[in-house]
């Protein structure tokens, strides 16, 4: 008998409908798994770790949901674990374990677009599917996944790219991994795996990372803002493949002889930072010490910067770190 854990967090999947017609997370993860239909050989656990939307998710809660799986995986008789998430944030929290999980077993990540009272509630197909993944062999040795709409996704490089519609997920920079219908599981591909990250030991809640916008006529006020209320680190949004201003450029170079570690990403759907023009551009901002975050987009690269600010404390090393891991050194285990 296989058996896998379902981690609740809340979500859409988990919403229904007040009062006032406002959708709110109330349902239990015992009852979303109550209303799957059985499947043969596998047995599932629920752990209801939070409830809440995906949109007041922080980096606190992704550690301690962290620490849960964790505890779960040390249970050699669990086969994998799932976790309902709210999809606004799906991809940070994917991302977060994706780094502090070191096991061969899956660790799925699903959820709804759609509340769980919806008469074309989407939040049940998931969960069979997300469940199915976990069970199956063929997941193992992925990494953290996100399984929704029938499509497996590996967690780095997973972005949400549609607000409302039931196909929400898309990976742009190399596609799926595979799918998922009824209990047939096919996987396709196998995503790189990089290094693991030693979870840190306290819960992340005094460490500030900021993410700044860079757009036409943007000024350098965020950023100095941003290090001013206390940020660590700061992750430039840039526009092309990792672009500023003169303005932004002199502010980078300053915050980074301040110890505040800059990383460069973009707004661009797809495609990787490359420093490539002066006058304020990539080339300039890497001199001015920011380290590009290669194919990483905004909300996975300030994953990644938080837990290597939490772990080293020379910005010397975190951004020597962080260069390393965005080149893609493999996990050698």
């Amino acid at each position: 008998m296989r058996t896998v854990v379902v981690l609740a967090t809340g979500g859409t999947i988990a919403t229904r409908s007040d009062a006032a017609g406002q959708a709110v997370a109330r349902v239990t993860g015992a009852d979303l798994v109550a209303g799957l239909a059985p499947q043969p050989g596998v047995r599932v656990v629920v752990d209801d770790v939070l409830r809440v939307g995906g949109y007041v998710m922080t980096p606190t809660l992704m550690h301690l949901l962290a620490v849960r799986a964790g505890q779960h995986l040390a249970d050699d008789a669990v086969t994998g674990l799932v976790v309902t998430h709210g999809t606004d944030t799906i991809e940070e929290t994917a991302y977060f374990l994706d780094l502090v999980v070191d096991d061969e077993r899956p660790v799925v990540l699903t959820g709804a677009q759609r509340p769980a009272d919806a008469p074309d509630g989407d939040g049940p197909r998931n969960l069979a599917d997300a469940v199915t993944v976990a069970a199956h062999p063929s997941a193992r040795g992925l990494g953290t996944l996100i399984v929704f709409g029938g499509r497996i996704f590996a967690a780095r490089g997973t972005r949400k790219s549609h607000t409302v519609a039931a196909d929400a997920f898309t990976a742009p920079g190399g596609g799926q991994l595979g799918w998922v219908r009824d209990d047939t599981v096919q996987v396709d591909a196998a995503p790189v795996r990089r290094r693991r990250l030693l979870l840190p030991a306290d819960d992340l809640s005094g460490l500030r990372v900021d993410v700044a916008a860079c757009y036409p006529g943007a000024d350098a006020t965020a950023l100095r803002a941003f290090a001013d209320a206390g940020a660590r680190g700061i992750v430039l949004e840039a526009t092309g493949a990792g672009n500023a201003n003169p303005q932004i450029w002199e502010a980078v170079a300053e915050l980074t002889a301040r110890g505040v570690v800059v990383t460069t990403s973009t707004r661009v759907e797809c495609g990787p930072v490359v420093p490539i023009y002066a006058g304020g551009g990539g080339t300039d901002l890497l001199a001015a010490g920011a380290v590009p975050a290669g194919a990483l987009r905004p909300s996975q690269a300030r994953v990644l910067l938080i837990l290597l600010l939490a772990t080293h404390t020379d910005p010397a090393v975190v951004r020597d770190q962080l260069a390393a891991h965005v080149a893609g050194a493999p996990d050698d285990d």
